[in-house]
């Protein structure tokens, strides 16, 4: 493992996600927060869109162009695209804020179950992209230190964090994990689970985009204390034409407790397999959920009844991982020792 000698003060910290990529530079906070998608013409390959622009083109392309995600479960699965999506973003920082250094050293997220080909993915993609140099931190570590849980310390600390395309969970002590697990199931499974939902009761299609508002709107994964609905529009899968129906969050529940099932087993699982040491902390502590996927409803209530200890969501779950790697900037020599590069060659 190399060991960083330096960090420049405007180098950055990335939480290159399967659903959003964010960018905090270092006193400056998160700069960039935007959609991990890009739309490319198949027939050329040229890139039309990146980002917030790409999103909005979901759904509504031409045969021709296609926006799709170059990140799945977390990890690089198309390394061209990741490594021009990476440049499209440090080229927006330079020209929207010239102060920064061109070629920054670069701290960038990955998730904890990842192999050495998928961490030298992304250090690769982020130095063809522009960067100095790149070095890694685990996102349970670097989300903990975003939500300010004394990773350092001898104290355990227990982390939930359900991102878009994987869900960590981990017990730290010494600035380390102790016991984790990462599992490729997470926001997408549930926003899946709404278009399952759509098509098995109602017999009609939707996109993405509004399975995804559906989810935000009326998903729990504890009952709620008043059933809410609302109207969704979507193809007809018998007549191809459309249609119009009510959902309630009741119904929707049902399907989407199979994903929350696994996020609540993994964090049992992980929980018996913590030394009583810092099981004991954890009580007294709590367990804290960060992460896109912690925003569903309830999902805290859940937690909390089947593992009979108190649990929190994070402030700011969408940028708990991004706000840990900046933070690990702006304090180096506190936390240098968490921070990891594939190994050399």
């Amino acid at each position: 493992m190399r060991k960083i000698k330096q960090l420049w003060s405007h180098d950055v910290g990335v939480d290159l996600g399967t659903a959003n990529t964010l960018v905090y530079v270092r006193g400056q906070g998160v700069i960039i927060d935007e959609p991990s998608v890009v739309a490319i013409n198949k027939t050329t390959k040229d890139i039309i869109a990146i980002g917030s622009e790409a999103k909005d083109m979901i759904g509504k392309t031409p045969a021709q162009i296609q926006a799709a995600r170059p990140l799945v479960d977390g990890v690089v699965s198309d390394f061209e695209i990741t490594e021009r999506m990476l440049k499209f973003f440090f080229t927006k920082l330079h020209k929207e804020h010239p102060v920064i250094w061109q070629r920054p050293r670069v701290v960038v997220g990955i998730p904890s179950g990842v192999t050495e080909v998928e961490k030298r993915a992304v250090e690769n993609a982020s130095t063809s992209a522009g960067a100095r140099e790149t070095y890694l931190i685990e996102e349970p570590l670097a989300a903990a230190v975003g939500c300010r849980l004394p990773v350092t310390s001898s104290t355990g600390s227990m982390i939930v964090d359900i991102g878009g395309g994987t869900t960590e969970v981990a017990v730290m002590s010494l600035g380390g994990i102790v016991v984790s697990r990462s599992l490729r199931t997470a926001g997408d499974e549930l926003t899946e689970s709404v278009m399952q939902y759509l098509r098995d009761e109602f017999s009609i299609s939707i996109g993405e985009r509004t399975a995804e508002n559906i989810k935000i709107k009326i998903g729990s994964a504890h009952p709620l204390k008043k059933v809410q609905s609302m109207s969704v529009r979507g193809r007809d899968l018998i007549t191809g034409m459309p249609k119009e129906v009510t959902v309630s969050s009741d119904q929707l529940r049902m399907y989407l407790m199979k994903t929350v099932r696994g996020i609540v087993e993994a964090v049992k699982t992980t929980l018996e397999e913590t030394p009583p040491e810092l099981v004991s902390d954890i009580m007294e502590n709590g367990i804290v959920l960060t992460g896109g996927g912690s925003l569903l409803q309830n999902l805290d209530l859940l937690v909390e009844q089947e593992t009979k200890m108190k649990v929190t969501k994070a402030d700011d779950p969408l940028q708990s991982v991004v706000r840990g790697a900046g933070l690990v900037l702006e304090d180096r020599e506190s936390f240098d020792a968490i921070l990891i590069t594939t190994e050399e060659s």
